[in-house]
């Protein structure tokens, strides 16, 4: 993953005035628990005017990617809630998330702003990312849950 070309996602999403929390593996990443990921998750403010702006957003970073229409409100705002975008290169892909089942919401989420190389970035703090990826089915998410819990010394709450 080319973190300098998120970098510049994140800083074209700070000035339209996106509203998201970076969660997954590259938002573990920012605090400190780093791990292979082909993907950016975002969870975003399910409302039409944030996913106008989100798109005014991507055509900043990637203009003339015609793909970027393609993210329409309709799907965000719909009953799947997610949106995969991946960029002209291909080399790894952003998913625009407005709700997880019933889990979590861009509301919902406990998050913190980090400042990196100038660009503010809304991340979900540990125990947040904790609680999202604890009880999943996938191994994965159990294995990051138990370095997040071991690294910030969380303990259970619900």
């Amino acid at each position: 993953m080319d973190y300098e070309e998120v970098l510049r996602v994140l800083r074209a999403f700070q000035d339209a005035g996106v509203e998201y929390v970076m969660i997954g593996a590259t938002a573990m990443g920012i605090h400190g628990l780093v791990r292979g990921t082909e993907d950016v998750d975002l969870l975003v403010r399910a409302a039409k005017a944030n996913v106008r702006r989100l798109r005014t957003a991507l055509r900043e970073a990637y203009p003339g990617d015609r793909s970027i229409d393609e993210i329409r409100d309709a799907d965000l705002l719909g009953d799947y809630a997610v949106v995969r975008y991946h960029p002209p290169h291909g080399g790894y892909y952003f998913d625009f998330i407005a709700r997880l089942g019933e889990t979590a919401t861009f509301e919902s989420v406990e998050s913190e702003m980090k400042q990196i190389k100038g660009v503010q970035v809304s991340v979900a703090t540990p125990s947040a990312l904790y609680r999202l990826k604890k009880d999943t089915i996938r191994a994965i998410d159990r294995r990051d849950a138990a370095a997040l819990r071991d690294q910030f010394r969380l303990e259970d709450v619900d």
